[in-house]
This record gives C-alpha cells, structure tokens and sequence, in this order.
C-alpha cells in the first residue's frame, strides 16, 4: 500500500516525495516534510507503538507540523482504528491539515484498493503543491 501511495505522489511533476518504511523518519524527518502520510495497519484495536513514539518524540522535542498535510492509510482484518486514531493525532494535537477520511482497507488490497492508494498520494502531492505555487 505503502508503495502505491509513493507511486501517486511522484506522479506529480515538481514535488519530491519520499518513501520511508518501517519508521525511518525521525521528528527533523517530519518538521521538515510539507506533507506526512502515515500507513498502518491495525494490531488489536490500536496502532504500532513505533508510530507511537515517533509521535511522542516529535512532541516533546516541539517538533511543529502545524498546518502541514496530513494523511492517512491503513489494513486491517476486523477492527481498522488505527489510521482514523493517527488521523485524529495529526489533526488535534499537531494541528495538521489533514485529508479525510482515512483511506483503509480491509485485508490485503486489490487492485482497485491499489489505486485508491496511488489517488491518495496523488491528492497529496496535488496539495502540496498548489500550496508551494501560492
């Protein structure tokens, strides 16, 4: 999923995406993104506790995402919370612009699920940067 959304976001000409997986990214990673779209899938009724701390440490290094885009996406089998709970972290205590709702999709997705995630990084990446040329 994760690489179908990166595919929909190099589709659009003159922004610079980057894919980063199994939570690479660091707090300076995030503050100087214009945009983070985050997957994962949903574990018992919760996210990963990796997407956790970089969110808790983000916070207390006062990290701002303020007013940065925000998306995003997630598997799941039964439940699928998870990416609407990373949602809500983005929009309420971050105060990021964020994309609603978030894209899930139960099991492992189809081929129309996969375009649905290439749409996803698309709509971002559409965002950033009509953003950028303002």
């Amino acid at each position: 999923m994760a690489r179908a959304v990166f595919e929909g976001a190099k589709e659009v000409q003159e922004i610079d995406s980057k894919l980063k997986i199994d939570f690479e990214a660091t707090p300076v990673d995030l503050g100087e993104a214009d945009a983070l779209i985050v997957g994962m899938p949903t574990y018992h009724h919760d996210m990963t506790r990796s997407i956790k701390t970089l969110f808790e440490d983000t916070a207390s290094k006062g990290v701002s995402l303020k007013d940065k885009i925000g998306a995003t996406f997630g598997s799941y089998g039964w439940s699928g919370e998870a990416p609407n709970m990373i949602l809500e972290i983005m929009e309420k205590q971050f105060e990021m612009n964020v994309i609603q709702p978030s894209l899930r999709i139960k099991n492992k997705p189809n081929e129309k699920g996969l375009e649905e995630c290439r749409n996803l990084g698309k709509k971002v990446a559409e965002k950033v940067k009509a953003r950028v040329l303002k």
